[in-house]
């Protein structure tokens, strides 16, 4: 760990949600610092957090066993809430059934911050400061939480402070951490924002001020919405591609040679992840709801990208048919599991429907990688095989789902006619 941005003791953290966000999060306040206490309702992640085991991959285990050391107090009890001094929600938003956040998460969180508040002690200097960091649509701080606080006769900017800082994590990143990722930050009012803003750079971050919560909400989605629309053209382009004979990939390298005015987005099978193939569905459906119109560009990247598992399927049957074999019965060995390349993470990855549209179809289906041992995919659970190269070389065919760069020498030694590469990893001589 690196040493304390600042010394001595300056209050307790509360952060609700020690997931892939809430987590890191922990590290940089006791790095600042700051007492925390770390509350989840999942008993789980605290059973496994007090015995110093991990289970974020940007987080190890000897740091949780220093953070424990240094006052770190993982919890599943929301009495403890009530020792801090500022709450930071960082729980899930999953989609709701009618396409918004499901928001039931926030709204606990909320109020049990509010309870917590009540229990604190009337001498107690500061003021709360509540700051929201899952990810949601515009208006959520201001009209979902900000009642749950005042509705005992609290002002927001006076009796308590209120503000909208959405996380930054990128999962595997080591260029980009939550250290050194500028940080957005709205308040309800400005003295909200300035609490806020004070807070973030006393862990030593960059602040970025938006006008209000609602702008920083507006502005996260905007970061995904931006990813999931030209995610969805290169993958448009790849099967376009593919039916016009035109290598995509040396398509995209060419173009990204042009020193400005471009940036590079590569297709896949699909995305995953919790941000890209969900957070720009949050604003699909506010515009929906509150305006009565559609957000043309989010839905049609979203039926784009939801498509591409079937398409790979597709193409697998495509490459067997070839050879003069069917899908059904053949083996079919698929490469990377994992959303994203480095880490374990299969949140939303698109290799499950993969897998389950190519046992729909009748293959036999194996898979390796070296971050994931098994899937469970509905009751069948699908076990790595132990020896890759084996499977690989008597495979009638292999998909290539995820790029780790320890596949790289199984992959080019794959037979270019027998692997499906969704990543464009294999590579080849011109």
């Amino acid at each position: 760990m690196t040493e304390s941005r600042t010394t001595g003791y300056q209050g307790t953290v509360a952060v609700l949600g020690l997931g892939y966000v809430g987590l890191p999060l922990v590290g940089l306040c006791i790095e600042a610092g700051y007492r925390v206490v770390g509350f989840d309702v999942d008993q789980s992640k605290v059973s496994s957090l007090l015995s110093s085991r991990s289970y974020v991959d940007d987080v190890a285990d000897p740091h949780i066993k220093e953070w424990l050391n240094r006052g770190f107090t993982p919890s599943h009890d929301p009495e403890d809430l009530h020792l801090a001094d500022i709450f930071i929600i960082c729980v899930p938003t999953p989609l709701a059934p009618a396409g918004g956040p499901d928001l039931t998460a926030v709204e606990a969180a909320a109020r049990e911050i509010e309870e917590a508040i009540n229990l604190r002690s009337a001498s107690r200097a500061s003021n709360p400061l509540v700051i929201l960091e899952s990810t949601t649509y515009p208006g959520t701080t201001e009209e979902v939480v900000r009642p749950i606080f005042e509705k005992g006769g609290r002002d927001a900017g006076r009796e308590f402070f209120l503000a909208f800082s959405p996380e930054r994590i990128d999962p595997g990143n080591t260029e980009w951490t939550i250290a050194n990722t500028p940080k957005l930050v709205g308040g309800v009012t400005a003295a909200c924002g300035d609490s806020a803003e004070t807070f973030y750079r006393s862990l030593g971050l960059t602040v970025v001020r938006t006008k209000g919560t609602k702008e920083a909400e507006m502005a996260k989605l905007l970061e995904n919405t931006y990813r999931h629309v030209n995610i969805a053209l290169v993958n448009e382009l790849w099967r376009l591609s593919h039916e016009l004979g035109i290598d995509v990939w040396d398509v995209i390298a060419a173009a990204e040679t042009k020193p400005y005015g471009f940036q590079a987005f590569r297709p896949g099978p699909g995305v995953g992840g919790h941000c890209i193939p969900i957070d720009p569905n949050y604003l699909s459906h506010r515009v929906r709801s509150e305006l009565g119109q559609t957000f043309r560009m989010i839905e049609l990247a979203q039926e784009i990208n939801s498509t591409m598992p079937d398409y790979v399927v597709s193409r697998t049957q495509e490459m067997l048919n070839e050879s003069g074999k069917s899908l059904r019965g053949s083996s079919v060995v698929v490469l990377g599991v994992t959303y994203k390349p480095g880490i374990s993470d299969m949140r939303e990855s698109p290799a499950i429907p993969v897998l389950m549209g190519l046992m729909r179809r009748g293959a036999q289906v194996d898979f390796f990688d070296p971050y994931v041992e098994e899937i469970v995919l509905g009751d069948v659970t699908l076990r790595r095989v132990c020896d890759p190269d084996v499977s690989v070389e008597h495979a009638d065919c292999v998909v290539l789902i995820q790029a780790h760069h320890e596949l790289q020498a199984l992959v080019d030694s794959i037979e270019s006619s027998r692997i499906l590469d969704t990543r464009g990893m294999k590579r080849e001589t011109v």
